[in-house]
């Protein structure tokens, strides 16, 4: 391949020196073509217009004003190298030429001549050296800051002069810039034990290098983490010491696995030594390699001198024996078994019974390697059993007699439980009267499930009159018969107080007052959450107020957003039956058609799913916007069934309330 043709755009106005730079390139190589122009504005132009290799720069005077005119043509085409010619005898504005960005200076008076091709020559080649030193370094410092570990280097005296992207995220910082400006202070602010810093610059100084240097440190919000340092020394070619680099790992999970690792180590431990049984291992050979203090007084062995002795050092030949081929059955089978062992204790005039698990012990690959055994002493249970077998026919009597019972309070508890879906509601009211039901303002929908046969969970709706309609829901603590009991006490209580019905806060307080008077006679008290709302179906304005009750969400279809009813003060106000005389704060919202009022009992998402995460609040409003728009019942269906998914059980462990009102706006006039 021919080399490139050499294209060299000289600027200046000194046409003799311009001729003969020409003539000298254009000996020296025939191809070389030489453009003049007479000023930077015009280089700049041709350049846009014709490709060339170098930039010949005759200055016309050496001032700052040329040193300038140097960076600005640097800074618009910096992939191409700069000549400058000047005065002779200018040794320091040469280096300021050079330091403005030229590649070389040319002394034109005397001009040499001879050195012109090769001077422009070298000038092209380091320029390009330099823009493949230039790549090399943004490749080198692209690598450097996508390093999933963090890489710094800091000073002798403790603050950092080099960071990667990494470290300032292991460090909670927003960049590098901000690490290294905020830390002036190894020691003093990364550092939580006292003596740390001092401490890794001693074994720096021993060592020159250091590895899983593992420290506490604060981050950038006062937070701690662990960390792991592997550092190095760098040092001059005196071997003074220059300053310290190395990489951070983040190792706080891996700390607290490790910590948690150990605490369950320990509480295995414990736990084995406490066990009232004896619990031993023994491996293919019969020999013990463990037995628990338990097991060592069952048997009157010393526990310092058993690890390594087998059954034949410490039982009769023949019940050594025994025990041994069921410890080969065992490890052959590979398959847990149980074992009752009687023995005849010398001196003694009763027998002893033991219950003997043995489990094969495996390692990684599954491979018997042993087995595991837990003995205890059964002999009492033994008599026991025998005394509970000369009495079981008596207690066969007592069990039928129990059945009995079962099943008669089976039989109240089923017509209890009718009687409780009997007082739901088993139709909405409808508002306006003279309206059909599609046609009124607020439609109605409703889930009930109690997690007993009974609940403790119920909800009313009432029209207050024609225009405004009042629901009622409420939670009692627990579940079952008693919680079941208080809530019909509640539910005549909250029918008395209709008069009330149309104040929400003023409708609470009084129900509040009514029921400590009760709860206090009874000597019973019971922890009854909840909520009450009156609506009017021609404003859609709805007052309501909250007695301790889980917030209502409303579902702002229009909007495509759900509110939280909550009220005005922002604090939550006590649940019933707790304090006399509490206020209760109504609070006023309106409704929009199309809104969806929706109620519940915290049993809807207080639910268990795997590994004991909760269903949470949270995760139930993600749920109802995923069926924002579809229908009442459809979306408690919906809900319904994704939370049954999620529950380890697949069912609710408390009872369910839930309840639904949609505005579809001012009824038409007829």
């Amino acid at each position: 391949m021919e080399a490139e043709a050499l294209k060299v755009l000289f600027i200046g106005n000194d046409a003799a020196f311009t001729r003969a730079a020409t003539e000298t390139l254009v000996a020296a190589d025939a191809s070389t073509t030489v453009n003049a122009v007479p000023s930077v504005d015009a280089a700049l132009a041709t350049l846009r217009e014709i490709p060339h290799q170098v930039i010949f720069y005759d200055l016309p005077v050496a001032n700052t004003a040329s040193l300038f005119q140097i960076t600005m043509i640097a800074a618009k085409v910096p992939q191409l190298p700069i000549i400058a010619s000047g005065p002779s005898n200018e040794t320091n504005f040469a280096a300021e030429v050079i330091h403005a960005g030229a590649q070389d200076y040319v002394e034109k008076d005397p001009f040499d001549a001879r050195s012109l091709p090769r001077t422009v020559r070298c000038a092209i080649e380091r320029h390009r050296e330099h823009l493949l030193l230039i790549e090399e370094k943004e490749n080198y410092y692209s690598v450097f800051d996508h390093l999933v570990e963090g890489i710094f280097r800091t000073t002798l005296d403790g603050h950092y002069v080099l960071a990667n992207i990494a470290l300032a995220q292991i460090y909670g910082y927003n960049s590098p810039v901000e690490l290294m400006a905020s830390i002036k202070d190894i020691a003093g602010r990364l550092y939580v034990e006292t003596g740390r810093r001092e401490e890794f610059v001693r074994l720096m100084r021993e060592h020159d290098t250091l590895s899983g240097f593992e420290s506490e440190i604060y981050r950038k919000d006062g937070t701690r983490i662990w960390i792991s340092e592997n550092c190095r020394a760098v040092r001059d070619a005196r071997g003074e010491l220059l300053y310290y680099e190395g990489t951070v790992e983040d190792i706080t999970q891996r700390r607290q696995m490790g910590e948690a690792l150990q605490r369950s180590e320990s509480l295995y431990h414990s736990l084995v030594e406490a066990m009232p049984q004896g619990v031993f291992r023994r491996d293919l050979q019969g020999r013990f390699t463990f037995a628990n203090q338990n097991y060592c007084n069952l048997h009157g062995i010393n526990p310092k001198e058993i690890i390594g002795k087998t059954d034949f050092d410490y039982f009769p030949r023949a019940a050594a024996e025994k025990y041994w081929r069921d410890d080969l059955q065992i490890m052959e089978i590979g398959q847990t078994k149980e074992i009752l062992e009687e023995s005849q204790p010398t001196g003694k005039t009763e027998k002893e019974y033991h219950h003997v698990t043995k489990t094969p012990l495996r390692d990684e690959s599954g491979r018997v390697v042993g087995l595991q055994g837990m003995i205890w002493d059964v002999t009492e249970k033994i008599r026991v059993e025998e005394q509970i077998r000369r009495t079981t026919a008596e207690l066969g009597r007592s069990r039928e007699e129990l059945r009995l019972k079962n099943v008669a309070m089976e039989e109240n508890l089923r017509m209890a439980h009718e009687i409780q879906l009997a007082m739901l509601p088993q139709q909405y009211p409808t508002l306006p009267r003279d309206v059909p039901p599609e046609k009124a303002a607020f439609k109605f929908a409703h889930r009930y499930h109690p997690a007993e046969t009974v609940s403790g969970d119920f909800f009313s709706i009432s029209t207050l009159s024609d225009t405004e309609v009042g629901v009622f829901i409420c939670d009692v603590t627990g579940h079952g018969v008693r919680a079941a009991l208080v809530t019909a006490m509640i539910r005549a209580l909250a029918e008395e107080l209709k008069p009330l019905a149309h104040d929400p806060g003023n409708f609470l307080r009084k129900l509040n007052s009514d029921l400590c008077s009760i709860l206090k006679t009874t000597g019973s008290p019971m922890l009854t959450t909840a909520f009450y709302l009156v609506a009017n179906c021609e404003t859609g304005v709805m007052r309501f107020a909250n007695a301790g009750h889980p917030k209502p969400l409303v579902l702002r279809r229009t909007a495509g957003r759900i509110d939280l009813l909550a009220n005005e003060c922002g604090r939550g106000q006590p649940a019933l039956g707790l304090f006399d005389d509490p206020t209760y704060q109504t609070t006023e919202t309106t409704l929009a058609p199309g809104d969806l009022v929706m109620l519940f009992t915290d049993g809807l998402y207080e639910v268990q799913g795997a590994n004991e995460e909760l269903y949470s609040q949270q995760r139930l409003m993600l749920d109802v916007k995923n069926h924002l728009t579809e229908p009442a019942g459809e979306l408690f269906d919906k809900l319904l069934e994704n939370i049954r998914i999620f529950a380890v059980n697949h069912e609710f462990d408390d009872d369910v309330c839930l309840v639904g009102m949609e505005f579809s706006g001012k009824p038409a006039q007829t």
